[in-house]
């Protein structure tokens, strides 16, 4: 472990998936010249988020793992020696999707893909009618900068995929993120509920005492009709007491480029012991639904 810069790449996304791949590996190749040595990508970047709506033609953008999206960022991966978490639309089987990241370390080498474990089912988010509950558990990876974790996006509300994650023993949580307004909802709840989005993320880094950068896009997104998305961006990394390292603008695409000292994670959990102190014979209905 030691000195590391992360490399979040926040953009806009058009309709067209062969041109959203392009744009995000420039960003790629920019991010590893300027120093990245892990990169992330925002949620599902190949497309515009197509689960605004349930339509069964939004199947055919679903890829292979392996498939040429992998390819691509092996080839860069391999190159510029750098680390890339690649979220992508995966097609299992017929019939069979998931909402996935792939893993690639500085070699070029694929690690492994972490499943989207929670998928949420709200207006303008019906990801249920896309994509299986993931099957991969949570998961670390050691990298050549690091032992990193990832999670997906509705994944960063729940304190326990970040335990578990930390658990396997990531000092870096990354969440690739799809997150903005209703519209007609901002002016009312905007502001808490960004808040309450980069609240709990920062409380999870202090819990596990780890690092966490999500990775959101930009833009309004409108899809057959009706007032659309508009993204929040504002993509951030925490350090691991909680503190904002950085975070980036809520409209305009960015590189955001971010140096941890992955290091820092044995001396904050020895100083707030809480994996020592946690009380494992005490947490059996954790695995309950509801204690009535």
């Amino acid at each position: 472990m030691g000195k590391v810069t992360l490399g979040l790449l926040q953009h806009a996304c058009s309709g067209d998936p062969a041109a959203n791949l392009g744009r995000a590996l420039e960003l790629a190749e920019k991010a590893a010249r300027l120093g990245a040595n892990i990169i992330c990508t925002q949620e599902l970047f190949r497309s515009r988020y197509f689960c605004q709506s349930e339509d069964h033609g939004n199947f055919r953008l679903a890829e292979r793992i392996p498939g040429p999206s992998t390819e691509a960022f092996e080839s860069l991966a391999k190159k510029h020696g750098v680390v890339v978490v690649a979220s992508l639309f995966e097609r299992r089987a017929s019939g069979l999707y998931h909402n996935t990241a792939a893993v690639i370390d500085a070699d070029g080498k694929r690690l492994g893909i972490y499943r989207k474990m929670h998928v949420p089912d709200d207006p303008l988010y019906y990801e249920k009618f896309y994509f299986t509950p993931g099957d991969t558990g949570f998961r670390s990876w050691k990298t050549r900068f690091g032992r990193i974790g990832v999670l997906i996006c509705w994944d960063q509300w729940f304190p326990e995929a970040a335990r578990l994650t930390a658990l396997q023993g990531a000092d870096l949580i990354l969440y690739p993120t799809a997150i903005g307004w209703h519209p007609g909802e901002k002016r009312r709840h905007g502001a808490s509920q960004h808040a309450a989005w980069e609240t709990v993320q920062r409380a999870h880094a202090v819990a596990n005492g780890c690092f966490v950068a999500a990775c959101n896009r930009v833009g309004r997104e409108k899809l057959k009709g009706g007032a659309g998305i508009e993204f929040w961006g504002q993509s951030f990394v925490a350090g691991t007491n909680g503190e904002i390292l950085a975070r980036a603008s809520a409209s305009r695409e960015e590189i955001l480029l971010v140096p941890v000292d992955l290091g820092e994670v044995d001396a904050t959990r020895t100083h707030w012991p809480f994996l020592r102190d946690r009380r494992i014979d005490a947490y059996g209905d954790l695995t309950k639904r509801f204690r009535d």
